[in-house]
């Protein structure tokens, strides 16, 4: 049979930590393009539109992620188009961080005082140039703590995709383990990878938090 070192074990699992962090990178990046756009439909003045970016965040955030990671895999097959692990992961997770930023960044938007949007009017400002020059400018800043905190959710959403075979950190764990028998030290090595991963960005958004209160209460 053959040994695996301790470095043999460790050398693997960070090999499949990059495409853990690379899924992360463009779930996260992807969504934040399309959560933009369902921000601006979710709060804009048309009722149709935002009719169907409520019911889009509805349906992604009632509904669990490792179901919508099945149907952007198998339901594709049923029309014989065959879709790599690596698509579907990433399309499903997109979809998912979208809706969970719309509604992050609709909460900042809303949290602007009112007054804000009627002096803007005021100044003869239509709809893009209020959100541009004024609002969000300063949702921004209120955005950026729950914007990074959620990222923490991007990564560890991504092990789920391990389940329609993408090979992230987790699957590799689950492969290294058959072979070295060893489940304890493959999966206390993920376990600190991910914390690796996860705890500069929980501390990151606790910092920026800490921030802008403390600017906040001085202003």
């Amino acid at each position: 049979m053959t040994e695996f070192s301790f470095w043999d074990i460790l050398r693997n699992l960070l090999l499949a930590a990059r495409w853990t962090v690379v899924l992360s990178l463009v779930s996260f990046i992807g969504g934040g393009i399309v959560g933009a756009a369902l921000l601006f439909l979710r709060i804009g003045g048309r009722r149709w539109p935002r009719l169907l970016s409520r019911g889009y965040i509805q349906l992604f955030q009632g509904t669990p992620l490792l179901m919508q990671l099945f149907l952007a895999f198998f339901g594709l097959g049923l029309f014989g188009i065959d879709v790599p692990a690596w698509l579907a992961a990433c399309v499903a997770l997109i979809l998912w961080t979208a809706a969970f930023l719309a509604e992050i960044w609709r909460g900042c938007v809303e949290s602007i005082a009112k007054g804000q949007w009627e002096a803007s009017a005021s100044l003869g400002m239509g709809y893009l140039q209020q959100m541009r020059y004024v609002i969000l400018p300063q949702a921004l800043k209120v955005a950026v703590p729950p914007t990074v905190g959620f990222s923490v959710q991007v990564v560890k959403g991504t092990a789920l995709t391990s389940i329609i075979g993408f090979v992230e950190l987790s699957k590799a764990g689950s492969i290294v383990t058959n072979a070295t028998f060893q489940p304890f030290t493959v999966y206390g090595l993920v376990a600190l990878i991910y914390f690796a991963l996860c705890w500069p960005l929980s501390k990151s958004s606790q910092l920026l938090e800490r921030k802008l209160n403390v600017a906040h209460r001085n202003h």
